[in-house]
């Protein structure tokens, strides 16, 4: 009679070699990265390319993940890789996004300022989105979280008289929400307390969250700058396949510039967007015309309808405006963003390359 101590050795012992003669026994934990080698998520023209690393924050723009995973443009007879792509849907969603930016309960008014607060300015505006640029810094926070918290502040303003003593507290609850609907991790109500060195409470916190998507009808989804920046660049790329990412980082630096200028509030999301991708080209380049017929067809707008926004953009680019807010031109002076805000600019803009008439410039 065997102890108990033998026969559980001998359960054990078993169990080994039932394991070894049925390896198919023992799971495997899938994750999901391997569920992108599936040949029914993937296209097969992208299962055969050499694998690359992408940038994460890439695949958190719809526009952008369906760009990237089967190398179209959301136009369904403008396909660059694979001629069996049908995916109509790409468009219908560009279409929607640019739908929903003109929707009046999704834009700010242009003139709060004036027709709704009482003590906040443009300038004192200013200073706290420069502040934002900061705080988004220091948490490393995705860029459409801090364009997000922008567009939040602009329409609780519009319709919201605030205090000059509670538009800091305004600025952090917005950012509060933005982290919420865009990070995976995102800052907690302590941290953005501390930002503040404690000036606010949780408590004051939460209630200016609460009153902000209250304020909202919690509708936080509307598209920003952001949303349509990043596949911009990729069309404005010579290189459909290499993306200029000189480019990419001088628009993300422009349109954060814009964020600063009360002025910039007039603009559609899309404007701004194709209004940055036009002067970062200009920079890059000034001898060679920045806006070609393909990319006026392709993004849906003539360069005499950007003149006025790239005009001001320029202007906020040589400091001609909004000098003494720094944190946006210091993040862009790092090496990380390849140094985009030192890089030098003409003074002005040549006429000719706001009108119908252009010279041969090519994608």
């Amino acid at each position: 009679m065997e102890t108990r101590a033998a026969a559980a050795k001998r359960r054990a012992s078993a169990a080994k070699i039932v394991q070894i003669e049925n390896p198919q026994l023992k799971k495997q934990r899938v994750v999901l990265g391997e569920l992108l080698d599936l040949p029914n998520l993937v296209a097969p023209s992208v299962m055969n390319q050499p694998k690359e690393k992408e940038n994460l924050q890439h695949w958190r723009n719809p526009v952008k993940r369906l760009a990237l995973t089967k190398r179209i443009l959301p136009f369904p007879d403008l396909i660059l890789d694979d001629p069996q792509i049908d995916d109509p849907y790409v468009s219908d969603i560009y279409k929607y996004l640019r739908s929903m930016e003109v929707q009046k309960r999704r834009r700010p008014m242009v003139d709060y300022t004036e027709k709704v607060q009482r003590e906040v300015t443009a300038n004192m505006r200013g200073i706290l989105v420069d502040w934002l640029v900061e705080v988004a810094d220091e948490y490393k926070l995705l860029p459409d979280t801090l364009h997000r918290s922008v567009s939040f502040v602009d329409r609780f303003l519009s319709v919201n008289p605030v205090s000059k003593s509670r538009l800091q507290l305004l600025g952090v609850s917005s950012m509060l929400i933005a982290a919420k609907y865009e990070e995976i991790n995102p800052p907690g109500v302590d941290e953005f307390c501390s930002i503040t060195d404690n000036t606010y409470k949780k408590t004051d916190v939460v209630k200016m969250e609460a009153d902000v998507l209250k304020s909202l009808n919690f509708e936080m989804g509307n598209p920003t700058v952001n949303t349509f920046l990043s596949w911009f660049a990729d069309v404005a790329s010579e290189n459909q396949k290499k993306p200029n990412t000189q480019i990419e980082f001088l628009g993300c630096y422009l349109s954060e510039l814009g964020l600063l200028d009360y002025d910039c509030l007039r603009f559609l999301p899309s404007v701004l967007a194709a209004s940055a991708i036009f002067l970062a080209r200009f920079i890059v380049s000034p001898e060679v015309h920045p806006w070609s017929p393909s990319l006026a067809e392709i993004l849906g707008y003539k360069s005499i309808e950007l003149k006025e926004c790239v005009l001001i953009l320029h202007d906020l680019y040589l400091s001609r405006k909004a000098a003494s807010l720094q944190a946006v031109r210091e993040k862009y002076k790092q090496h990380k963003f390849k140094y985009v805000a030192n890089l030098p600019s003409p003074s002005y803009i040549p006429n000719h390359y706001f009108e119908d008439q252009w010279c041969s410039a090519t994608l």
